[in-house]
């Protein structure tokens, strides 16, 4: 098996994201690669949630596909959702002692589902209870159907590790990582680290390296032929098995961040909650200050204002909130405060899907706030360039003392990936034009660059205002006065056109005389490249372009690509309505992207839907609109 895709599912609240840690920390330390996305509704708990994953040994995997070749369910309600996902061969692992549970008794089910499944249980003949559908997917689908009795499992723990039965209900989620564990095979250490990094020490952990034995002992009475990934081939260098959400939080640390303003919400929070944990390291000062603020205006604002008094600064925010910061961005726009907004892509509009992913905020970030000033957007593709974007991020706003806005898509915040540890020794702080002493004729805003030397708050004497301004800061509309002003703050992009070389703004992956050639930003760079690697098995000759900035924008490459290669052959690949990087194509180059392949479900694009819907446009599509995932 060259790569293992599991589905574990079951009810918010329910310890399901233990259970994808644990296992994904197991299958880290056995020297596999791996990507675990957790899907969700939005509320705290009781609804149904997901964790999809790719484990693999001969690669570290940035895609998710189906089928998948394994279900782990906490709940029928899993199994009722996921079934159809699961390969021919494949292992079902649920709960027997819920077989007389039907579909349509389950409150949590969408009513949309429950019509599918309606009419599908009636064309197969199928009952409408758990068991019977059981029994259907052994006998017709060759699913191999691991059927555990939850509570006799649950009974036996109490026994022997001495569990009080009020308190055995919380080991339910354990049952899968014991599961899973055993079937493929994962070695004892590595489940015993999984665990030890989740629970550390006590009697959580002691219970759990207990009850993994007794499923273990239960797995072994199957008779089916067991899943085997064989052995990593990877390089077991240092590794970071984290969220994307995390990898952004540390490139901050590292990056020199001293203040982080937030307002929680979804996905942007965890950011802020994982540097929380870092205000205080040792002795009697701040690594940084993480400060919760009452909305998202207040957010923005004080990140500006602690960038005046020289700290470096930044904010995580997603789409409503960073709604309510355009403003605040506009006032450092014209103040050419440098400060860093890390946005958190989620679906749209208005509240929308809080927990979805989506990439329907591209054109938001780039025309942003009233009036024109700089700004640069940079976009992340995967959990290695979300931590050195974020330093670059950090630094461009100090170079160019200019707001920057770094997009993350909510696939890539929430997703759990194995990725080799970042060399720190190559991390440059950039603080761009700094002036510690200057005498009272000091200009904040002085004419004589576009960049001008900047002093704190609290060191010299100096004025801001969200009016326009004279050098020095005071309120000035004269014309003349105007007409340098503006020019001053927006030839600063032909000083980033300049210092930000044209290959940092994009990557190219893929054959160099391409049949057609894919393009995207984005959690899109990984299912992407793998696609281009099942294209080139059938024979087809695929290339990815793979955008990094959108402000600058990569214009020259754009523009060759659509030359080399023919309008035709280029396809733009985006999880959003409307096509927005395409926009921006057109918009800076002229040139119409007349085929696309969209997504707007809030799911992640999947490499077998993305690997059919190419060969469809190659086929003579314009257009193909993917739909899966649950």
């Amino acid at each position: 098996m060259e790569e293992l895709r599991y589905i574990l599912g079951g009810p918010q609240g329910g310890g399901l994201e233990t259970t994808s840690e644990v296992l994904s920390w197991s299958f880290a330390k056995s020297g596999y690669g791996i990507l675990s996305d957790r899907e969700y509704f939005s509320n705290i708990k009781g609804r149904h949630s997901y964790v999809h994953a790719t484990v693999s040994g001969t690669a570290i995997p940035f895609h998710l596909s189906y089928p998948v070749n394994l279900v782990g369910a906490m709940d029928a309600e899993t199994v009722f959702t996921h079934f159809q996902e699961i390969d021919k061969g494949g292992y079902l692992i649920y709960n027997k002692d819920e077989d007389n549970a039907k579909f349509d008794s389950i409150p949590s089910i969408e009513t949309e589902l429950k019509m599918r499944l309606n009419e599908f249980f009636k064309a197969n003949g199928i009952g409408r209870t758990l068991g019977e559908l059981a029994v259907y997917l052994a006998e017709k689908r060759q699913i191999n159907v691991v059927a555990l009795g939850y509570s006799s499992l649950l009974r036996e723990l109490q026994q022997e590790a001495s569990v009080i039965a009020a308190q055995a209900s919380r080991y339910v989620s354990s049952i899968l990582i014991g599961s899973i564990a055993s079937l493929v095979g994962l070695d004892s250490s590595s489940l015993a680290f999984g665990l030890e990094r989740r629970f550390r020490s006590g009697e959580m952990l002691e219970h759990n390296k207990i009850f993994s034995k007794i499923i273990a002992r239960h797995i072994q009475t199957f008779s089916y032929k067991r899943p085997n990934l064989g052995k990593s081939s990877l390089n077991r260098g240092k590794m970071v098995v984290a969220s994307g959400n995390d990898f952004v939080a540390m490139a901050k640390l590292v990056g020199g961040v001293r203040f982080q303003s937030y307002y929680p919400i979804t996905p942007a929070a965890d950011e802020s909650f994982t540097l929380e944990k870092y205000e205080k390291v040792g002795g009697d000062h701040d690594l940084i200050v993480v400060f919760q603020t009452e909305d998202e205006i207040a957010a923005v604002t004080s990140a500006i204002g602690a960038s005046l008094t020289g700290a470096r600064s930044a904010s995580a925010t997603s789409g409503p909130g960073f709604d309510l910061m355009t403003e605040g961005l506009g006032w450092a726009g014209i103040n050419e405060a440098p400060i860093l907004v890390t946005y958190y892509q989620r679906g749209g509009p208005s509240t929308g899907q809080p927990t979805r992913g989506s990439q329907s905020d591209l054109l938001s970030s780039v025309f942003a706030s009233h009036g024109e000033f700089p700004r640069i957007v940079l976009s992340s593709g995967d959990h290695s360039e979300a931590f050195w974007d974020t330093i670059d991020a950090l630094n461009f706003a100090e170079m160019f003392q200019t707001p920057v806005i770094h997009l993350v898509d909510k696939f890539l915040a929430n997703s759990i990936a194995s990725t080799p540890m970042p060399d720190v020794s190559k991390i440059q702080v950039q603080r761009g034009s700094l002036v510690k002493k200057v005498g009272d004729e000091y200009h904040r805003f002085d004419f004589s660059s576009s960049v001008s030397p900047r002093a704190f708050i609290g060191d010299e004497r100096m004025w801001y205002t969200g009016d326009e301004h004279n050098e020095i800061g005071h309120i000035d509309e004269d014309s003349e006065n105007r007409i340098k002003m503006m020019t001053k703050r927006m030839d600063k992009m032909n000083l980033i056109e300049k210092n930000i070389p044209e290959e940092r703004r994009y990557a190219l992956y893929g054959d160099k005389d391409p049949e057609i050639v894919l393009l995207g930003w984005g959690f899109i760079k990984g299912v992407a490249i793998k696609a281009l690697e099942q294209l080139r098995n059938e024979g087809i000759k695929a290339s990815y372009f793979h955008i990094r900035t959108f402000v600058p924008f990569p214009n020259e490459s754009v523009v060759s690509i659509f030359r080399n290669v023919g309008p035709e052959r280029v396809v733009d690949v985006e999880c959003n309505y409307e096509g927005q990087a395409g926009v921006l194509v057109r918009l800076n180059t002229g040139y119409q992207l007349k085929k696309r392949i969209v997504k707007f479900t809030g799911r992640p694009i999947y490499l077998n839907e993305l690997v059919e819907a190419t060969k469809r446009i190659l086929s003579g599509s314009s257009q193909e609109v993917l739909s899966l995932g649950a």
